[in-house]
């Protein structure tokens, strides 16, 4: 069975977890669902990064020079070959591949450097502000854009990271790579970075300080916010996007008083988390909404009881497990649901599983039954192999019968795979201890482990 999801710290067997690496882990299969903020680098404390903001507007703002210069051919070649930059894997693509703008939309967004005066004498403060003019550009293009131009520095921080943490690198060809000093995309020669061993395609890391879920300046943002929907249709409510782009562009004043305002409040302006735990008031109320469902699937409870696991044990088992994602799976016509966690060996009892059972990931399998059959041990069995290693948990309502139990001690003896159960009960006091801070709810998990072991032959 394949590691599910696989990130390329779980290609090269690094184990650590997300919390501890200061970049986003590259997925080696798609993108990750976040997205460079340039206003981040504007906003942060780091002149490093303010250096780099000002090296991202000044290669942006070149692109006006070229226009006025009569150069426009040359400044759509760059624009669009700023457009995409797949080696950070930044995104919503399942493929890590994206695609760059056409011709027809680079040349609306240059034609800004003529059509607002401002932008024409002075160019752009923060280029995000292209959202709010033209049409089709999104979180995703600003976010490329901005890698592209910084791809650098990035190849850079990427190398440093690698060296750091021992992961291997490879030989490689990096195509647009932009020079400063001569304002173009140029191919870099034989640089080490790491590669996808999937396609062999190089791979660049991105701080994680730099991501956002929806950038500081946002179309969605100032529409709903900033913009005067009154004055531009005396029916707001059935305004188009085209509508409101073509009224920026003749009223410059508009947007002015936006990026001011949002500079202004440019300290509520920080980096989204990769992931972020729910708040203690909202694990009790998930956990009492557990409690409360009957087992079997009547009324859909075995969905709810996934869907409200699915939403707590993340955050209770955070951030010693890194959740991958939710699994569905058949086994003879069965559908079952999995959480699926890489194992970042961060404590001694996570390495012990590691080393033990070979277990790159934990697999925890949802029944919401009144108790666990023979089957679906087998079906558990069946399913912890090779990458995902011969570790298992059931998320149950109650404790193993005899019968049951006994088969889990009987696939240690036989196989040394083992399989244990977590009950209502054990959820609440990991609960309590997500709660109180003290100890850690894996805590629990290495408690049942000991129970485990102590039976076993």
């Amino acid at each position: 069975m394949a590691i599910i999801r696989p990130r390329l710290t779980d290609h090269f067997g690094i184990t650590l977890s997300q919390a501890e690496i200061d970049f986003a882990i590259p997925f080696l299969d798609e993108d990750i669902p976040l997205y460079v903020d340039p206003f981040l680098l504007w906003n942060s404390p780091s002149q490093q990064d303010n250096a780099l903001h000002t090296n991202l507007i000044s290669a942006f703002n070149f692109l006006g020079v070229l226009v006025q210069e009569n150069k426009t051919d040359e400044a759509v070649k760059t624009l669009i070959a700023a457009s995409e930059c797949d080696e950070v894997g930044l995104g919503t693509s399942s493929s890590r591949s994206g695609k760059r703008i056409g011709n027809s939309t680079a040349l609306e967004i240059l034609e800004l450097f003529k059509r607002i005066p401002q932008y024409s004498r002075s160019g752009f403060r923060h280029f995000e502000e292209i959202q709010l003019f033209v049409q089709g550009i999104s979180k995703d293009r600003i976010s490329d854009i901005t890698c592209s131009f910084l791809k650098s520095f990035l190849i850079d921080f990427t190398i440093q990271q690698c060296d750091k943490l021992g992961i291997p690198k490879t030989v490689t060809d990096v195509e647009n790579v932009y020079d400063f000093r001569k304002h173009v995309f140029n191919t870099l020669k034989s640089v080490s970075l790491p590669c996808n061993p999937a396609d062999g395609k190089p791979l660049i890391f991105v701080p994680k300080r730099w991501l956002r879920y929806v950038p500081w300046l946002s179309y969605d943002d100032y529409f709903k916010n900033y913009c005067p929907q009154d004055n531009i249709s005396h029916t707001p409510e059935e305004l188009t996007h085209v509508e409101v782009l073509n009224y920026n562009r003749n009223n410059y004043g508009v947007i002015d008083l936006y990026i001011r305002e949002k500079e202004r409040t440019f300290e509520d302006c920080h980096n989204d988390p990769l992931f972020s735990q729910i708040p203690v008031i909202s694990a009790r109320r998930k956990y009492a909404q557990i409690q409360k469902l009957p087992t079997g699937k009547e009324k859909k409870a075995d969905v709810i009881y996934e869907n409200l696991m699915g939403q707590l044990l993340p955050s209770l088992l955070y951030p010693n497990l890194d959740f991958a994602q939710e699994q569905a799976r058949t086994d003879s016509g069965v559908s079952i649901r999995d959480l699926i966690f890489y194992n970042s060996a961060s404590t001694p009892f996570l390495k012990d599983l590691y080393n033990t059972y070979g277990s790159r990931q934990i697999t925890l399998e949802m029944k919401n039954v009144l108790a666990i059959e023979r089957t679906h041990v087998d079906q558990l069995n069946r399913y912890l192999a090779d990458e995902l290693g011969r570790f298992g948990i059931f998320i149950t309502r109650n404790p193993l019968k005899k019968a049951e139990y006994q088969r889990t001690i009987d696939l240690w003896s036989g196989q040394r795979k083992t399989i244990i159960a977590l009950t209502d009960s054990d959820i609440g006091q990991m609960v309590e201890l997500f709660e109180s801070r003290q100890r850690n709810p894996l805590d629990v998990i290495v408690k049942k482990y000991s129970e485990f072991r102590r039976t076993c032959p």
